[in-house]
């Protein structure tokens, strides 16, 4: 066995992958950029090297600096985690000739499965059943248009060296395809530094099933069992959850068996998945592999018992897979979500700053993987992913409840993130149903996420707990009254507030609770029922969260809310004449002119932020009066790009 590891990776993947190493008895070094110099993963390491400066292309990216550290701190093998150089065959080659082992499979099978084209024609040779599609390298868009017609619309324009959501759009007509290849054209060349791009028939109403495999050097392939990812956010996984809630025994055996197939056709070793496609009539088609560990293998995990990076190291290390297929038992369920920087309310588009405060959740069956601390950075240099907060359960159901309780105890302030949005989408009849489909949140969410407004029975808790939190915080400085008036928007809740203890009666409801003003959650018993509610205050008012509603209410005396009814309300300014910039990121272009006339959907400029690539249109006709920036500016969140007349 291995002595010492290097993880050429970095965030939650590269705490992860340490975690079992240490138990394993294993020395960790880690590698970082200048901006990760502070960083969790650094820290958790018994040894860190830097590796070059922000951008990944000069640091994480860097084959040439990353065995020369292997070289310098004597490590022996090399866990990639996932992206950067996990799927890059010459990575592993360079490994390979510097005597240094690669965690993973051999570069061949690396390069076989990593061409997204290559990888097609393999599958369909070994007899998986695979999408209709144009398999050659497309040159421009006039020929992305015209295979489309060809193969029918709607179809999927893919990067052939993609990955990770990134360089994929769906085309339901010409002017879609066209601005689709050029899209995914640049977006595979600045993330994978390769244009190539094919297209594909889209499925309509899919769901996203992929099959976990493990193999060894000595030929012997299992699949450990299938994850569902169909819900997706411009074709990136939020949710994940094994078993899936659709597949029966039969067809989870057919999709295994042909997962394993391919897995042998290219003489595979190591963890890897094999992503399909199933209809509605539980009909599959292959999509891709991947020939790495995946972000969401916690949920496998959580079901069998298995530690996949254990294997994956005992497999580098030349070890035989001794597990059998029927030794793999799915045990109850588990489901997980990724808790980016990001703001649902506009767009999800990415959010940076400092983690101000960062408090991790905990409970029977949650798991957190996370890749940062409090006081940490989250810069736009890398992926948004902060975290994953994963729940086991002994059924779905239960899996459901405690990923809920554990979002609402997921304590973050600093940059936006997504927790509302996710216990939003937890909250909805589908999800519980387990009715899902990759379209899932273009449906549930057709005009983008906005506040969540709460049902009766949850407004009714929330303005009882924040009356309660004001008692308290009265109580505390010597002020405390019984009578107190919730004021949330123009609306006004008279509630009664008594207590016996850490016993509470407020507005007809018992609240048991032993929270104290200035702790950011406040845990709160309504009979057999727990609830967790993050309590922020702010001056005056109180921002109370639970369930994915924010509520921010006064909570006042009866006469102050009398005469605070009677207070004018500043209205906001007027921005509408504005661009500006939803997120912080680089101006990569501006496609007008001062004194252009503009019309409703017409490109205005195109902004960058972490490898995504934004376009901003007009929302009315109009007149281009100034530009306030120039491409190759860094701009921050609401800064004005271009005014208008």
């Amino acid at each position: 066995m291995f002595k010492k590891i290097l993880i050429a990776n970095r965030g939650e993947i590269a705490c992860r992958v340490m975690r079992t190493a240490r138990r394993m008895g294993i020395a960790t070094v880690a590698v970082y950029s200048e901006a990760d110099e502070n960083a969790l993963h650094v820290r958790s390491a018994d040894e860190a090297v830097l590796v070059g400066p922000a951008p990944s292309r000069d640091s994480y990216l860097r084959i040439d600096r990353i065995v020369e550290a292997c070289q310098r701190t004597r490590a022996e093998a090399v866990h990639p985690g996932y992206g950067f150089l996990s799927e890059n065959h010459v990575f592993a080659e360079k490994l390979e000739q510097a005597g240094i082992v690669f965690i993973g499979p051999t570069p061949q099978a690396i390069a076989a499965m990593g061409d997204k084209i290559q990888a097609k024609k393999l599958a369909q040779a070994a007899g998986v059943s695979s999408v209709p599609g144009h398999l050659d390298v497309i040159p421009d868009a006039a020929a992305a248009v015209r295979i489309a017609r060809e193969i029918g619309y709607p179809v999927m324009l893919k990067a052939s060296a993609g990955g990770g959501g990134k360089g994929m759009r769906i085309a339901r007509n010409d002017g879609e395809a066209r601005d689709g290849f050029r899209a995914t054209s640049a977006e595979a060349r600045s993330s994978f530094g390769d244009d190539r791009v094919f297209l594909e028939k889209y499925i309509e109403e899919p769901r996203h099933i992929e099959i976990q495999v493990l193999g060894d050097a000595h030929g012997h392939v299992i699949y450990v069992g299938e994850r569902e990812c169909s819900i997706q956010r411009r074709h990136q996984k939020v949710f994940e959850e094994a078993p899936s809630p659709f597949l029966e025994e039969e067809t989870r055996a057919a999709m295994g068996s042909q997962a394993v197939m391919l897995a042998k056709a290219v003489g595979y070793r190591s963890a890897g998945t094999v992503e399909f496609i199933v209809d509605q009539h539980r009909r599959f088609y292959f999509l891709e592999m991947n020939t790495r560990l995946q972000v969401e293998h916690p949920v496998t995990e959580m079901v069998t018992g298995l530690d996949l990076v254990e294997w994956m190291i005992r497999i580098a290390a030349g070890e035989s897979l001794t597990l059998r297929q029927n030794d793999i038992r799915l045990d109850g369920a588990a489901i997980e979500a990724r808790v980016y920087a990001e703001d649902p309310r506009r767009d999800f588009l990415p959010s940076s700053g400092r983690l101000v405060r960062y408090i991790e959740p905990r409970g029977d069956g949650v798991r957190v993987d996370a890749g940062v601390d409090e006081g940490a950075e989250i810069g736009l240099d890398y992926d948004p992913m902060m975290a994953k907060v994963t729940a086991h359960g002994a059924t779905r159901a239960e899996a459901r409840a405690r990923l809920r309780a554990a979002l609402d105890g997921f304590y973050i302030r600093g940059p936006r993130h997504n927790i509302a949005f996710l216990s939003a989408v937890l909250t909805t009849k589908r999800f519980a149903a387990g009715t899902l489909s990759t379209n899932f949140i273009a449906e549930e969410f057709p005009r983008g996420f906005a506040a969540v407004k709460p049902p009766r029975k949850l407004f009714d808790r929330i303005i009882a707990v924040a009356g309660l939190a004001q008692f308290i915080i009265a109580e505390r400085d010597g002020g405390a009254a019984a009578d107190w008036v919730v004021c949330s928007d123009a609306d006004q809740h008279a509630v009664t507030v008594t207590r016996d203890d850490h016993v509470f009666r407020v507005a007809g409801q018992t609240i048991d609770t032993d929270w104290q003003p200035g702790e950011p959650l406040l845990h709160a018993k309504f009979g057999r029922n727990e609830a967790i509610f993050q309590v922020d205050r702010n001056g005056h008012s109180l921002t109370l969260t639970h369930g994915g509603v924010t509520l921010t209410v006064k909570v006042l005396r009866p006469r102050v809310a009398q005469l605070f009814a009677r207070m004018p309300e500043k209205s906001p300014p007027d921005l509408s004449r504005m661009l500006l910039s939803p997120m912080p990121g680089l101006l990569v272009s501006i496609a007008v002119a001062e004194g252009q006339q503009v019309h409703i959907g017409d490109e205005l400029a195109v902004v960058e932020a972490m490898k995504m690539m934004n376009v901003l249109r007009a929302e009315r006709d109009g007149q281009v009066k100034v530009l306030r920036a120039q491409p190759g500016a860094s701009l921050g969140v609401d800064q004005i790009i271009l005014e208008f007349v």
